[in-house]
């Protein structure tokens, strides 16, 4: 078995005549929480969106577990939060995860979704409540219940602290690392550098969609003089070099 979750080989995109990823490359290992950071536009989400083919990659290749992220099969151990989550507006939680569950062939257990609420400070009652009524704190809680009760090999979660309070940052740092201890994987974008240095294995820094720094939040600072992983990422992206 493969101590690979994720390859990205030589991953090229372009948008028309301008190419937004360029050559990207790198591993996400098994039991790995590994956070993508960089500034707005800067390739993460598109990166996502070639690993989910969600849209073709100009050039490259990419496996989850070994196989080729074209086949719907690769995707099948995997678990996907989008930064922008807005779940069907008819429904409320209970019919909302039941439905994501269905999908996956996973069966619903209403108990483990009461303690899935819990783990994540979301009221049981909320399960009962239209989702329209969520506020966006809410409504993120709901997409990362759904998600950790589909019980997957690797969760890909775009910014998954959108619209968090700290309790509830707190409480997903928690969940991330007992997931890391039962052999879980967790490739996720983020803003949060203080998140990334806390609970962060490794991390890549990606600017103008180009892979400029790949390593633990330590040996980024080590790299730039500093013990400060926001001023690290600062003078890394300072010094990238940026597409023609």
């Amino acid at each position: 078995m493969s101590d690979i979750a994720l390859r990205f080989s030589n991953v090229v995109k372009n948008y028309g005549g301008v190419r937004v990823l360029h050559d990207i490359t790198f591993d996400v290992a098994r039991a790995e929480l590994f956070g993508l950071v960089g500034v707005n536009g800067a390739g993460k989400t598109t990166l996502l969106k070639c690993l989910l083919d969600f849209c073709d990659a100009g050039g490259g290749e990419i496996e989850i577990f070994g196989v080729n992220h074209r086949l719907t099969s690769s995707r099948r151990r995997l678990a996907f939060l989008p930064e922008r989550f807005n779940p069907p507006y008819f429904l409320n939680g209970e019919d909302f995860i039941r439905h994501v569950l269905d999908l996956q062939s996973v069966t619903y257990d209403a108990g483990a979704a009461r303690l899935m609420l819990e783990a994540f400070d979301l009221d049981p009652s909320a399960l009962g409540r239209p989702v329209r009524s969520y506020s966006k704190g809410m409504t993120q809680k709901l997409g990362l219940v759904a998600s950790f009760l589909s019980d997957k090999d690797l969760y890909v979660f775009d910014e998954p602290t959108s619209g968090l309070d700290p309790k509830a940052r707190a409480l997903l740092k928690a969940q991330l690392r007992n997931l890391r201890q039962r052999s879980g994987t967790v490739f996720f974008t983020s803003h949060a550098l203080a998140d990334v240095a806390e609970i962060c294995d490794r991390m890549a820094v990606i600017n103008g969609g180009r892979l400029c720094f790949i390593g633990t939040p330590a040996t980024l600072c080590d790299q730039y003089s500093t013990t400060d992983l926001e001023e690290a990422f600062l003078r890394c992206i300072a010094g990238a070099a940026l597409p023609a």
